[in-house]
């Protein structure tokens, strides 16, 4: 049988891997697709770097619409990233009856709606296992593996960035400007690091998970979204004193809530925020660059999925297993393929995503309040009046946090679930009180039991 033909936008970091692994394992993966997959057109800006990688034999164009608009190409990679252009060539590519192949989950968070019915109405496939979580195959295992489950709730460390900081953080001491800067260093943060930090582009990946564990559209702007730039080695070392690790976490989660009539009805929580979990744990474990997702499923329980989140030849992997699939389903009766987001597109739910205040979890506090009599009695006291239990208290000698001499110290304090509102609001109460003496912390906690 004749290959399928496959054209490129964008040879960059996961393009040229894709390109390297491709060529390299080219008879294993045309044993498992049942026909060869050729990539034999590439679009770049930079024309010339890109024929270096390619070699001969293979079109270089530097205008990606020549791809899509050439009749041989089966399949559009595209590699470019953003929301710009990006957009306007992955629909391009579906209204020419191309299949597409991505690794833009900024692209599917945002605009995955629109994106999605224009294929299902084209008949063609848009498969996106790259775009979260590198190499790791969490979007099958969602979509297929899953599929018998009612899924509970999913979190993920799905940045390598942060999570590679954070290590550093712990295993250092040394507070988040610092190990920034090492990370950049290293390649492991970009110049500009803002999506990664501030937890844009874990939420970006979050989103696009709980479409497909929940069957609700892509709501990016639905997201609660907070980074770890605030973080500082204090706090990760109390919280290493307690049990716990701090992990920047992505989580979806299916609740159900009390509704106006009193009923239980159930919403979804997408939240994207730093995190301390058990140390027993073993995403709490999970250390360095490395990605990992656990998903709760009501049949199979906990499930885990560990391995690179990032990098050229991991997120090939990814984009080559992608293109395996379409090419063994090109042929296919389009109502017979895996849905989008795995539920049939007309059997989508309408839960709605739950602001954050009416969130549920537990907390870590850290008050610097004045060393003096009363104070921890104040603030229980506070806590206990918004029916907010305690878990644990920590407080330090004041000549440990200020030295000899000191007159204020630090007091740590674990809660017992309760509703973000109201947690907001008794911080408020605490943030009046004259012993409070500076910014209250707040950190969220997940035990993933």
């Amino acid at each position: 049988m004749k290959p399928i033909q496959v054209g490129l936008l964008g040879i960059g970091t996961v393009g040229s891997g894709t390109f390297e692994v491709l060529r390299r394992n080219q008879e294993e993966i045309r044993r498992r697709a049942g026909r060869g997959i050729q990539i034999t057109m590439v679009a770049d800006l930079d024309v010339a770097r890109a024929r270096a990688i390619v070699g001969e034999g293979v079109t270089v164009v530097g205008d990606a619409r020549e791809v899509i608009a050439n009749p041989e190409i089966d399949i559009v990679i595209e590699l470019i990233g953003g929301y710009g252009i990006a957009k306007a060539l992955v629909m391009e590519a579906i209204a020419a009856g191309k299949h597409v192949v991505t690794a833009n989950k900024a692209l599917l968070a945002v605009h995955g709606t629109e994106i999605f019915a224009a294929a299902s109405q084209r008949g063609v496939m848009v498969a996106f296992e790259a775009a979260v979580a590198g190499g790791i195959p969490i979007i099958k295992a969602l979509r297929e593996g899953l599929t018998a489950n009612r899924i509970q709730w999913i979190a993920g460390i799905i940045n390598g960035t942060t999570n590679f900081i954070l290590s550093e953080m712990r295993g250092k001491g040394l507070d988040f400007d610092v190990v920034l800067k090492e990370a950049q260093r290293l390649g492991y943060a970009e110049a500009d690091p803002t999506f990664d930090i501030e937890g844009v582009d874990a939420a970006h990946k979050a989103t696009i998970m709980s479409a497909i564990a929940f069957g609700i559209p892509v709501q990016f702007d639905k997201a609660h979204v907070e980074g770890i730039t605030k973080l500082s080695a204090i706090d990760i070392r109390y919280a290493e004193q307690l049990g716990y690790r701090i992990k920047l976490l992505g989580i979806a989660k299916r609740r159900p809530r009390p509704n106006a009539a009193g009923d239980a009805a159930v919403g979804i929580e997408l939240r994207v925020h730093p995190s301390l979990v058990p140390s027993k744990r073993l995403i709490a474990n999970v250390e360095g660059a490395m990605n990992a997702v656990v998903v709760q499923g009501d049949a199979v329980g906990t499930t885990l999925y560990y391995g690179k989140g990032a990098g050229s030849e991991p997120t090939a992997s990814a984009v080559i297993a992608d293109l395996v699939d379409v090419t063994r389903l090109h042929t296919a009766d389009p109502h017979h393929r895996v849905p989008h987001l795995a539920f049939q597109p007309d059997a989508m739910s309408d839960l709605p995503v739950l602001p954050m205040s009416e969130v549920v979890t537990s907390y870590y506090l850290r008050l610097r309040v004045a060393d003096q009599a009363g104070v921890l009695a104040q603030v229980t006291g506070l806590l206990a009046g918004r029916g907010i239990s305690i878990d644990a208290v920590l407080q330090r000698e004041a000549d440990e946090v200020g030295g000899e001499g000191a007159t204020s110290t630090d007091l740590i304090i674990l809660t017992h679930d309760t509703r973000e509102g109201t947690m907001n609001e008794v911080l408020e109460q605490l943030q009046a009180l004259p012993s409070v003496l500076a910014p209250i912390v707040r950190i969220r906690k997940e035990e993933l039991n």
